[in-house]
């Protein structure tokens, strides 16, 4: 279970694992916004994991993040399925190949299974029967970048334009 961390004036700020969420609210540093269906179990009581929290103070925070470019927030942006079959995806793919003087960016860089992968080699797309389900790209938000978001969150990533 992980939980989204909104500054004190609702912005988006991080995601955190629920176990944290739970020590920042025992801490009386966060206020509940969202609960989850989850709790979490001491040998004296037990908790409930939040999905939104806010913390009480204010804290300055950079307006413009980064999303690294790693193989986890593009199988992230990719939902993790191939995006030549559609199957699970357990490698990623440059769509124009490094070789031939591709880069490595979020515009080139595409979620794929082995065999696509294999298949596909170091040739270009129409060199190929091979065609991509949706076009690659920067993910809109860095929360997304991190995996799948809970539902619960989107009302404050909507308000949230980085």
């Amino acid at each position: 279970m992980r939980t989204l961390v909104l500054n004190a004036t609702y912005e988006p700020l991080s995601v955190v694992p629920g176990r944290r969420a739970v020590v920042l609210m025992i801490r009386d540093r966060v206020d509940l916004v969202e609960a989850s269906a989850e709790s979490m179990r001491t040998p004296t009581s037990e908790l409930m994991v939040p999905s939104v929290v806010r913390l009480r103070r204010y804290v300055k925070a950079p307006r413009y993040r980064a999303i690294p470019l790693t193989r986890r927030t593009i199988f992230a942006r990719d939902d993790g399925r191939c995006q030549y079959c559609g199957g699970p995806a357990d490698c990623i793919d440059h769509v124009m190949p490094r070789s031939r003087g591709g880069s490595h960016s979020w515009d080139n860089v595409v979620a794929a299974c082995h065999a696509c992968n294999t298949k596909k080699a170091d040739r270009l797309l129409h060199e190929t029967s091979m065609y991509l389900a949706r076009s690659p790209g920067r993910p809109q938000h860095w929360v997304m970048a991190a995996g799948a978001a809970d539902p619960r969150w989107m009302p404050y990533l909507a308000q949230a334009a980085y």
